[in-house]
């Protein structure tokens, strides 16, 4: 079996310093050895209510800011920043791709052209934003499918398929929590997303917000192609995200058990493998007749 893609998911955990994005590039490349690396993009003013922007943070401990607005401003890069981030993912050998909430992240997302764009759970409804991406960036569109009803999923379907661009979708299953008991994991929920779409989409992935790695192998095991999990530099930092991210290690050790178990996934392509005839003339009872 194919290894699956994986991404780490460095969202927000960057405290909104450029300088710890940066590293965690270069530790997600070098030290995990993941595919890809993740952002998020957001407008703040343009994603909230203002009564939403200046409410405080519904957990206090978790906030950059006075109020939620300033919160989000201030773990928020300029799309200038982004750019430098997409370089930096060049130099070190791994994709850079970014989530968009919202469409004036969208437009200023898609004009970075990275190899794909990822639609959140929380936005994967936003259809003005799913047709301006079907139509306006030509790379990969990935939506998650947390918090979604089966009839929303129909319609983002549907609209993906109307523009032409299921074949370069990837459908991730979710369950959006932070974070998700094992139980709410859902990992059969892979297999039904196969069944239903995997002849016209590009690959169907997974999303998890869980604590450990062991289910991220079974996901790869029932069909998951894409792999992605939120990674943090230190999971006690403040921050929602970062108690069910995974530290350097933990990403590295996922990464790969990922490959191992991927490698281990086959059949004998002979009776005997060339490590069994040793063993065979050494070990083996052959009774004649």
């Amino acid at each position: 079996m194919q290894p699956p893609f994986v991404v780490a998911e460095i969202g927000c955990n960057h405290r909104g310093e450029l300088s710890t994005a940066e590293e965690m590039i270069r530790i997600a490349a070098s030290v995990c050895r993941v595919d890809a690396v993740k952002f998020q993009k957001r407008s703040p003013r343009e994603l909230l209510t203002p009564e939403q922007y200046n409410a405080p943070h519904p957990v206090p401990h978790n906030a950059y800011g006075p109020t939620y607005g300033a919160h989000r401003e201030a773990l928020e890069f300029t799309v200038h920043q982004h750019r430098r981030l997409k370089d930096v993912c060049e130099e070190w050998g791994v994709v850079y791709s970014s989530s968009v909430w919202d469409m004036t992240s969208a437009r200023e997302i898609a004009g970075l052209q990275p190899a794909y764009i990822k639609v959140p759970s929380a936005a994967n409804t936003h259809f003005d934003m799913l047709r301006f991406l079907c139509d306006h960036f030509g790379g990969e569109i990935h939506v998650s499918l947390g918090m979604t009803t089966r009839a929303e999923e129909a319609r983002i379907i549907e609209l993906l398929a109307s523009r032409g661009r299921l074949a370069d979708t990837v459908l991730y299953a979710c369950t959006s929590g932070y974070p998700v008991k094992f139980e709410e994991l859902c990992l059969l929920e892979i297999r039904r997303l196969r069944r239903e779409y995997g002849g016209a989409v590009k690959a169907i992935g997974f999303s998890g917000h869980h604590l450990g790695i062991a289910a991220d192998v079974a996901a790869m095991t029932v069909g998951a192609r894409w792999i992605e999990r939120h990674f943090t530099l230190d999971r006690t930092w403040k921050g929602t995200d970062h108690a069910a991210s995974l530290e350097p290690d933990g990403l590295r050790r996922l990464v790969r058990d990922l490959r191992n178990v991927a490698a281990a996934l086959r059949y004998k392509d002979q009776e005997l493998l060339p490590v069994e005839v040793e063993q065979r003339r050494k070990l083996k009872h052959e009774q004649a007749g």
